[in-house]
């Protein structure tokens, strides 16, 4: 018998062991894991440094940048592209198209004119409440403008920065200058074209707001004006005419297009609201590409609707021409 301290009996044991493996896993599996791995460059590195100082330097983790042009998406290809459109506008102002058609229907259907009939751009949302009601107010305007940055997403994704349409703080003062004058120019035509077709009978009566007179009435007014600037420029302007323009569009052809879709979703006012909005899209699409800024637009439209809102709070039922 061997005693356990037997050198003798280690060396069986140790025998005994490897005959099992090396049943359990043939063709020298264990041999084969049990190979070393090839050291990285850092390990190299390490221990060449280490050979040569005999202490143990402090290996610093390499960082991989890759270059942006390498990890962008190219602009989408024309089949791909007209989908991107097509999915955009369903969202958003393509929809309100389609709605505002609906509602012009059923104001024509109605045994009544136009005229005498309301179209409400700003309503209270709970008038029991006004707690509730502001926090409706700032859900609807942040909801509205989702598509702004849909449209920044998907072009970021292809590889186009917002100062393509000119979206940056570059020029300031010119576009604040821009913006303004056209408002002036623009928005007081409109007015005057506005009340001619109320008269004509063409138009609904455009009522731009009515909240409860409490202190949030007009911030959240001029919200809704900074929205509506933002959202109808961005996406029927900017993104709308460059995406025209890669599918190879003549101008004249997206200029029409892009206004045609503006006075579209403003059918809901009547005839005139189309007419007006159609004839300022042709000339916001003129200036866009002569400008290459959508920025001025942004500005001219919000000052447009503030000035909409905040005046009818305060001229409404104190001037006679305004309906």
């Amino acid at each position: 018998m061997l005693a356990l301290t037997d050198p003798l009996y280690a060396v069986c044991a140790v025998y005994a062991v490897y005959s099992v493996c090396a049943v359990a896993y043939p063709g020298n599996r264990l041999a084969r894991r049990a190979r070393p791995r090839p050291a990285t460059r850092e390990c190299q590195a390490w221990r060449q440094q280490r050979s040569a100082d005999g202490s143990a330097p402090v290996v610093q983790a390499k960082v991989h940048q890759v270059a942006l042009r390498e990890t962008s998406l190219r602009p989408p290809p024309p089949w791909l592209i007209r989908w991107e459109i097509f999915a955009v506008f369903a969202v958003s102002l393509g929809a309100s198209a389609l709605n505002a058609a609906l509602n012009l229907v059923g104001s024509l259907l109605q045994n009544k004119s136009l005229a005498s009939q309301q179209a409400l751009l700003v309503g209270s949302l709970a008038p029991f409440n006004h707690w509730l009601d502001l926090t409706l107010q700032m859900a609807s305007i942040a909801e509205n403008l989702a598509p702004v940055f849909l449209v920044l997403y998907l072009m970021v994704r292809s590889g186009e920065p917002p100062s393509v349409m000119g979206i940056d703080s570059s020029q300031p003062a010119r576009d604040v200058t821009r913006g303004a004058v056209l408002a002036a120019v623009v928005g007081g035509s409109g007015l005057a074209l506005y009340i001619a077709a109320f008269h004509l009978g063409v138009s609904l009566n455009v009522v731009p707001e009515h909240l409860p007179a409490v202190w949030w009435r007009i911030p959240v007014l001029l919200l809704d004006a900074l929205q509506n600037g933002l959202l109808e420029e961005v996406l029927v302007i900017g993104y709308l005419l460059l995406r025209l323009e890669q599918l190879g569009w003549q101008p004249a052809w997206a200029i029409a297009c892009s206004a045609l879709l503006r006075g579209t979703y403003h059918l809901y006012q009547g005839l005139g609201g189309f007419a007006g909005n159609a004839i300022m899209g042709v000339i916001f699409a003129v200036l866009y590409r002569r400008w290459g800024r959508v920025m001025p637009l942004v500005v001219a439209h919000t000052l447009m609707d503030a000035t909409a809102f905040v005046g009818y709070v305060a001229l409404h039922g104190k001037v006679s021409w305004l309906p």
